[in-house]
């Protein structure tokens, strides 16, 4: 019996690999860019789901504080701004009450700026704007900041009884 000649089983080529290719660096820049591209996609859909939702959260202060204030000028910025009321405060006022900071008159116009924009990314509301020349909080920001003064009160008062 003759049997037919065994035929070599062909294996597919050897491919390099991507990384091989354009490099181990490049390619892992590349994995970097994808992930990143990942993270902005899911933080819009956290932002998204917020917002919806947004009519059942109760912001409390120090919440707000840690997403809108960088340091503690921040802090002291949307305090004097509180007692201002309604009307504003004019930001040359601010920086002569937060004088012993040094802030000067545009650097406050410039970081109230930034903490409406990290407000408005994070939960897309502003807390703070423009009355004419004056900087005011929104209804919003007194909601916020209300609440703690009206705790305060209210634990003060329990606390007398």
């Amino acid at each position: 019996m003759t049997e037919a000649p065994a035929e070599p089983v062909q294996t597919g080529r050897k491919r390099r690999p991507q990384e091989a290719k354009v490099g181990r660096i490049k390619y892992t820049l590349q994995l970097i860019k994808e992930l990143r591209h990942d993270m902005e996609e899911i933080k819009l859909m956290q932002r998204t789901i917020c917002a919806g939702l947004k009519g059942f959260f109760n912001f409390q202060r120090p919440m707000i504080q840690r997403i809108a204030c960088g340091d503690e000028v921040d802090q002291e910025i949307l305090e004097i701004l509180y007692e201002g009321g309604s009307r504003g405060v004019l930001p040359k006022d601010v920086s002569a009450r937060l004088g012993s900071y040094g802030v000067r008159r545009h650097q406050v116009t410039r970081r109230i700026q930034r903490m409406n924009r990290r407000m408005e990314k994070e939960i897309g509301e502003r807390l703070v704007e423009k009355r004419g020349w004056h900087w005011a909080l929104t209804g919003f920001g007194f909601e916020v900041w209300g609440q703690e003064k009206c705790l305060a009160v209210k634990t003060k008062d329990a606390l007398e009884e």
